[in-house]
């Protein structure tokens, strides 16, 4: 067998043939770097994003069909490409040749913001639509079930892909037999009919058909090809890793001889992974190749027996086939099998991954094992000594050798057997998010009683995620044998299973009380299950269940989604052509769809590039002993390695940012992630491969500080503390009827913007210039710490920013180190220099959201009217003080939210630890300081037992008003929001129906919150609002626009174009904007704040007016004239063409030693109103409904004020209830990616999701009078956390648990079922805190 085979595929049409492969290459980088094809994108690397989905088409001989699936190019080696068509998004439409109706709709319907996760949204639906052209709802919903999005809230890209499915538009829910759309049902009011509001963003009558003649066809080459049966095993070696890749089993088993510890890969979505992350390295992977007698499936007598190289999905379709077929009581465990076959992973990790696969991987947490272990599975074994059979049992997933594959054993297939008469399966799992998240605790369970005497015969129980390997809890099961099926054997078997499947409190992956509850609770659902079927089986015998329980049994209910939006229509006194107003689409809508739109990596190679990589630090607190390079250094391709020492005294004390950060640390690190070295070589893979072998040396360092309690304790903080008072407290507390002390924890949150940092840094060769191309929201510090660090001036450093691929706040001051050491390195070696961060390195070094802790005393009447309220803020700064202070200053200055304490005192603490800085993340303070105060109020209802909703009303503001740091408002429009949402929710009809719901079902409860948003816009001073345009018209009439706004899916670019068409009156088509960049605009504020295309688009206007009025006297002589004509006539009379626009900032200002002041220009309004259900034995949870009512003043564009209030609420949604951070004791966090952090995903938004905007009413002196929108949304998804709260408090007034309910933010799942206490968590054992070390710490 010798090396060097040539590897033969396509690729978008094109064949390929490779000589020399290196086997670990994979295909994103290969389509990216070799092909240029740069729309496939990187986001996580490991296949939990779906940005780099392509569609891979593959030819079988056998059945003669082409089988096209979506898979993660990060994932795929290429060597496992041999005779594969690739599609990517440049194969399948483009804006130079034609575009696809996939893509042209989700861009046409707004599914696009920042744009990065598109290409991958558009092939999985390219894909689906491939296989099935006009799909149902849930298969849609399946389809883009592996695909992440952090802007859109996901809505629109339903709303695009809706147009493809049969019935469009319509939930096909009919419940009760009417339609959803007969407006009225469902408390919904009829809209008016008039020209007032407008319920479309898009027309769908315009859309290209779709047309499934005109997509590329399968390339004959390949058919041909897998026709023929002459190949011979295929070797591809480079020095480090040998891929053999055999074509007969002969051939398989000859090389498993040769290399008996040789991985056998197929999908590669394990091995891959554990390559990357892990660092276990395999020096020769056995990848077979359309082995027929490994795809295999066999209907037999007994059962079905399935090949060990048949991918999940296709073993999905097999058993739905056979379930569909065969009847009931023979597909038990078909059944449970496709449950969890749907919620497993996404779809293009199940279409990569082989059944085979999952099952030897054997990894504690596979859904699959448990069920296939319970279910008496076998597994057919083959060598070159011939065939036996094992059975799949708790000695084969632990592993024993006598029971495992011997190392020259190849699995060959499975074998299921069918279920037989009285015996009932099922499957179980709870997850962080209910789709594409590995289980924390999943089970399969088996009974067969034999006949119809409910006496148990055989009994088998297996869990998953409780320990090393799947476990059976064989000797309880024996126990239980020959026991009636009742509630004494459920007792008994609970205290049995809790003692064998013991967890101990130190258990890797924490959540251990969890865990323990979540065993017994599945057992109890099963027994209520099995009780079920028995009494319809069989009446008389068998007890029915109480009604109220029948509830456990339900999965919670998901019907299709439906949603409507309502906005202004745009004012009738418009011109026609004028766009403020209407729901134009963003303008690299089209690119983003097509792939074609370049972000910072996709720019092609600079000649003599290099890639730079950090080390960073391994712990939270420590002196650096040494660093040894020198092993690092000799490797292949290391061009140098910077320290500290390269960059001395320079610190990051620019402008806002007072506190002085060494860029890298010389002699102590503080956090782990602190940047030590910084690694250069000529390619990516050196370069990473170099910072590995980088040796340092540490001495831990006391005291450790990583919580907020700890940093109290020791006093530990940034000065100065913040203060903000108003009436007279102490006082007001002599008045009120009752007094309450609270307080309420807050986790933080990670910005996983979809496009990691990113940087590319041109040296000119010249004059010391230097050109940073950098996805960043503040090119001006970039400019100014890069010339600090290079010691020259600013004006030799140009800073250019075309799009960023999200940000969220997240790329702001930590860019800029980034930037200026990759500048460093480029200026010292005069070479070009890239650095893109990988996932878990940026994840890691960034920070994010501050935790925060919130301590309230609050006075108040027994009509729930709060008179007095004294709070404290802590938020977890980290070790540098990065924008922690603002954080604290803002959320004080916004934490009344809408309400009117007469007394108020609060003060705020930056908490210095040992974490990563965190940083400014969209709302900025907000969220946390807004979610304490609506804790104490719905405290402070329950204390009074009124609905928290009276509560929130009476505290309201009123009309005209004063905010306590002694600003006007009035809050008119917030209590109209306030109403409107009531009325649009049917809030009291719902209220009641909840009630009714809950009364009659004990194990599933519904919640119901409503919450009001009064969201201060301003930046806190006049300089930090001043923004600045230059407009260009050129002779043949065309205008080019730039300003100091950057683009970051939020659509700035879009709005500063309808601004120039609105002020010039010419068409949009005829105005272009390249970028942004420091030469053309200089001294720019960074994008944030939610002001961008207010302050932005102030500043374009003015420019546009200055040449109006230049231009005046031109026009009035010719004004039936066009932008041509009069642009000739001004050069011809020497009239200048281009103007700068300046907007100086609004009135802004506080005296934080008074308290008083003027922070804000205004004030944006809201309400929503959620509804959500729980399961209180697992602690899921569904959203089942949502209306938002928002103020926006008047929209400049309903599309993308709409877009940023959904993306923004769906974002504060996963904050409050999902988004879940773990840190180890010694602080080092865990949470490094989507598969470890979970994001909300298609499967979280509201069933229900209805958005009004509310007619506007005032002008004011803002852009427009519009409002900016970019932040306010996060807070109403704590409207989410308090539907949950809601129904957690009816599960325990059911229960009779005492009063108040102490609730911390996200309310994960563990913290919703834990709190549904019941006899299932009394049950369980308990550790004594102190008496373990546990896995992670609540931060």
């Amino acid at each position: 067998m010798e090396g060097g085979a040539e590897l033969l595929f396509y690729v978008n049409g094109r064949k390929v043939i490779e000589k020399n492969v290196d086997p670990e290459t994979m295909l994103l980088p290969y389509l990216r770097k070799k092909f240029r094809l740069t729309g496939t994108k990187y986001g996580c690397g490991g296949g939990g994003c779906g940005a780099c989905t392509v569609m891979i088409s593959r030819y079988n001989p056998i059945t003669k069909k082409i089988r096209h699936y979506p898979a993660n190019a990060c994932l795929t080696p290429i060597c496992s490409l041999y005779g594969a068509a690739i599609t990517t998004v440049e194969g399948i439409g483009s804006s130079k040749t034609r575009i696809h109706p996939v893509q042209e709709r989700i861009a046409k319907c707004h599914g696009t913001q920042c744009g990065f996760c598109t290409p991958g949204m558009v092939m999985s639906m390219y894909t689906l639509l491939r296989n099935h052209p006009e799909p149902t709802l849930s298969q849609l919903n399946d389809a883009l079930g592996g695909n992440l999005c952090r802007c859109t809230g996901y809505r629109p890209i339903i709303d695009a892909c809706k147009t493809f499915c049969k019935t469009s538009g319509c939930c096909q829910s009919k419940e009760n037999g009417v339609c959803c759309l007969d407006q009225g049902i469902n408390g919904l009011p009829e809209f008016e009919e008039g020209n007032e509001t407008s319920l479309k963003l898009f027309s769908e009558e315009e859309f290209l058909p779709l047309d499934p003649t005109q997509e590329l066809i399968f390339p004959p080459e390949l058919m041909t090809m897998a026709e023929k049966k002459t190949q011979k095993t295929r070797i591809f070696g480079s020095d480090r890793m040998t891929w053999i890749s055999p074509v007969t089993l002969k051939e398989l088993l000859e090389a498993k001889v040769k290399y008996p510890q040789a991985p056998v890969v197929m999908g590669n979505t394990s091995v891959g992974p554990d390559m990357k992350f892990k660092g276990i390295f395999h020096p020769v992977i056995i990848s077979p190749d359309r082995i027929e007698e490994l795809s295999v499936v066999n209907y037999t007598d007994n059962g079905l027996t399935i090949g060990a190289a048949v991918s999940l999905a296709e073993m999905k379709d097999i058993l739905a086939n056979v379930t569909r077929k065969l009847p009931e009581e023979k597909t038990q465990m078909y059944h449970a099998l496709l449950k969890h076959l749907g919620t497993l992973a996404g779809p293009q990790i199940r279409n990569m991954a082989s059944l085979g696969g999952h099952i030897v991987s054997r990894h504690p947490d596979s859904d699959l094992n448990p069920l296939l272990a319970v279910g008496n599975c076998t597994l057919n074994l083959l060598s070159k000594e011939g065939k036996r059979q094992i059975p799949l049992n708790e000695q084969f997933l632990r592993k024993c050798p006598s029971a495992d594959l011997k190392p020259e054993e190849i699995l060959i297939s499975v074998n299921i057997p069918y279920s037989k008469k009285w015996e009932f399966v099922s499957a179980f799992r709870q997850a962080q998010r209910q789709q594409n998240a590995l289980a924390i605790v999943n089970s399969g369970m088996r009974v067969c009683f034999g006949k119809g005497d409910g006496i148990i015969r055989e009994l088998s129980i297996a869990y998953g995620g409780v320990g090393p390997t799947t476990i059976l809890a064989k000797n309880s099961c024996q126990k239980l044998i020959g026991r009636p099926w009742n509630e004494e054997m459920l007792d008994a078997a609970c205290r049995l299973i809790l003692d064998e499947v013991s967890l101990p409190g130190s258990a890797p992956g924490g959540k251990v009380e969890f865990k323990r509850t979540l065993i017994i609770s599945f057992l109890f659902k099963f027994y209520l299950e099995v009780s079920q079927i028995l009494k319809e089986m069989d009446p008389v015998h068998y007890p029915s269940l109480a009604s109220k329980y029948e509830s456990a049994l339900e999965d919670l209910h998901s019907r299709h989604y439906w949603s409507t939006l309502k906005y202004q229509n745009a004012d009738l006194k418009q011109l026609s052509q004028d766009p403020i107003g209407h729901p134009i689409m963003h303008l690299s809508g089209i690119k983003h769809a097509t792939g074609e739109a370049i972000y910072c990596d996709d720019m092609p190679v600079v000649d003599r590039e290099l890639f730079l990589t950090f080390v960073t630090s391994s712990r939270a607190r420590a002196k650096i002993v040494s660093i040894d390079l020198s092993e690092a250094l000799s490797l292949p391709g290391v061009v140098d390695i910077l320290t500290g020492e390269h960059l001395p005294g320079i610190t990051t004390n620019f402008g806002f940012l007072t506190d002085t950060e060494q860029l890298l640390s010389t002699d102590e690190v503080s956090c782990v992630g602190q940047l030590i070295c910084a690694v250069i070589a000529d390619s990516e893979v050196q370069a990473r491969r170099a910072a590995q072998r980088v040796k340092i040396v540490y001495r831990d360092l006391e005291p450790l500080i990583l919580t907020i309690e700890e940093a109290i304790q020791n006093k530990s903080f940034f000065e100065p503390e913040r203060k903000l008072e108003y009436g007279n407290v102490d006082e007001a507390f002599k008045m009120v009827d009752q007094i309450l002390e609270g307080e309420i924890h807050m986790g933080g949150q990670e910005h996983f913007y979809m496009e990691t940092q990113s940087m590319l840094v041109v040296p000119k060769g010249e004059d010391q210039e230097i050109d940073v191309y950098v996805s960043t929201q503040f090119p001006k510090y970039i400019q100014d710490i890069t010339a600090a660090v290079l010691k020259v001036a600013a004006n030799k450093v140009m800073c250019h920013v075309k799009r960023v691929g999200g940000a969220f706040g997240g790329k702001v001051t930590k860019t800029g180190v980034l930037a200026a050491i990759t500048a460093f390195a480029a200026s010292k070696h005069g070479r070009p220099v890239r650095c893109i961060l990988e996932r878990g390195e940026d994840i890691l070094i960034t920070g994010g959201r501050h935790p925060y802790l919130g301590k309230y005393k609050v006075g108040f009447m027994n009509d729930g009217r709060i008179l007095a309220l004294d709070m404290e803020h802590y938020n977890n700064a980290g070790a540098f003080l990065d924008e922690s202070l603002f954080v604290i200053e803002m959320g004080l200055l916004k934490l009344e939210n809408a309400y009117k304490f007469p007394n108020l005192r609060c003060r705020g603490w930056a908490c210095r630890t040992n974490l990563p800085s965190n940083t400014a993340l969209r709302g900025f303070g907000f969220p946390q300081a807004g979610l304490i105060t609506e804790a104490c109020i719905t405290e402070v209802a329950a204390k009074c037992g009124l609905p928290p909703e009276k509560v929130r009303t009476v505290n309201m503001y009123k009309e005209i008003d004063q905010t306590p740091y002694k600003q006007e408002i009035n809050a008119k429009n917030l209590i109209q929001c306030w109403k409107e949402c009531m009325a649009t929710s049917s809030y009291t009809l719902r209220k009641a129906a909840v009630e009714k719901f809950n009364s009659e079902n004990y194990w599933k409860k519904k919640g119901l919150a409503m919450v009001p948003l009064k969201f201060p816009v301003g930046v806190g001073s006049v300089a930090a609002g001043q923004a600045a345009a230059l407009v260009h018209i050129y002779l043949d009439g065309s205008v080019l626009v730039t300003h100091g706004g950057i683009e970051m899916g939020q659509g700035v670019h879009t709005k500063m174009i309808q601004v120039v068409s609105r002020e010039l009156k010419m068409p949009l088509s005829s105005i272009h904007l390249r970028g942004t960049s420091t030469e053309t605009i200089p001294n720019t504020n960074p994008s944030g704040g939610s002001v961008v295309a207010d302050l932005n688009g102030l500043a374009v206007k003015d420019a546009c007016q200055t040449l109006l009025k230049r231009l005046e006297p031109i026009i009035s002589k010719n004004p039936r004239g066009t932008w041509k004509d009069w642009a000739q006539a001004a050069f011809n009379e020497s009239i200048s063409l281009s103007a700068t626009g300046y907007f100086r900032g609004y009135e802004s200002n506080i005296n934080w030693e008074t308290g008083e002041g003027h922070p804000f220009e205004y004030f944006v309004y809201g309400a929503a109103c959620s509804e959500v259900e729980i399961d209180c034995l697992t602690g899921a949870h569904k959203n089942i409904r949502t209306d938002i009512v928002m103020d926006v003043g008047y929209s400049i564009n309903p599309a993308l004020d709409i877009g940023q209030i959904e993306g923004a609420f769906i974002q504060g949604m996963g904050l409050y209830t999902i988004e879940e951070l773990n840190y180890s004791p010694q602080g080092v966090l865990y949470t490094r990616g989507p598969n470890q952090y979970k994001i909300p995903a298609i499967c979280d938004i509201p069933t229900e999701l209805h958005i009004s905007l509310l007619p506007p009413s005032e002008n004011s002196n803002t852009l427009y009078s519009s409002k900016g929108l970019g932040e306010s949304g996060i807070f109403l998804g704590c409207s989410v956390f308090f539907a949950i709260h809601d129904a957690i408090s009816a599960a325990r007034q059911e229960r009779g648990l005492p009063g108040p309910l102490k609730l911390n933010s996200p309310l994960t799942p563990e913290k919703i079922r834990m709190a549904c206490e019941d006899k299932f968590t009394k049950m369980i054992p308990r550790d004594e805190p102190g008496s373990y070390v546990p896995w992670s710490i609540p931060i």
